[in-house]
């Protein structure tokens, strides 16, 4: 019984290990818990908390606390670790990642590096703040003040399909 515990661990630490690689951008643990617990069934929700400090603990992952929510990503060790033992994870584990997070990849990523939030000033206005974060940092933010909760709420609901060409305009703009 004992073994067959100490297999779980492993396993569940190896998964996200792979999840991680797979994915190529930091998460936030909310973003692994919808993937790997409310998604898919690759490990339960109790195990995943635990098994995220376990491989932070062992320096397989580390934590960004850049943004408003941290983020985690996989180590040069966790990369190492997880081709060392790549052959443990179930192949059909292994495949339903894969298949996953090819057909999802993009969608998880905008809700990593596209980050959007408002809340009530107290005149009745709105602010409304926007974030386009990387792996190094936030890398834009803009922050400004709407007349109305719907007008917020617009706003926040386009970011992650807007923020790549609104950024661009920006830039364009400031560079020439």
């Amino acid at each position: 019984m004992l073994s067959s515990v100490k297999g779980d661990i492993l396993n569940n630490k190896l998964i996200l290990l792979f999840v991680f690689d797979k994915m190529e951008v930091p998460l936030t643990q909310d973003t692994i818990e919808e993937m790997c617990c409310s998604a898919n069934d690759w490990l339960s929700f109790m195990d995943c908390k635990p098994t995220l400090s376990q491989l932070l603990d062992a320096g397989l992952i580390y934590k960004l606390n850049n943004t408003q929510k941290p983020l985690y990503a996989i180590t040069h060790n966790g990369r190492v670790c997880l081709a060392d033992f790549f052959t443990t994870i179930p192949s059909s584990i292994r495949e339903k990642i894969s298949q996953f997070v090819k057909r999802n990849k993009n969608k998880y990523r905008k809700k990593q590096e596209y980050v959007a939030d408002y809340f009530m000033n107290n005149d009745g206005t709105y602010t409304v703040y926007l974030k386009i974060v990387e792996a190094a940092g936030v890398q834009f933010e803009l922050k400004f003040v709407v007349p109305s909760r719907q007008m917020a709420k617009d706003i926040y609901s386009k970011w992650p399909n807007k923020a790549e060409s609104a950024y661009a305009i920006i830039y364009d703009n400031l560079i020439d």
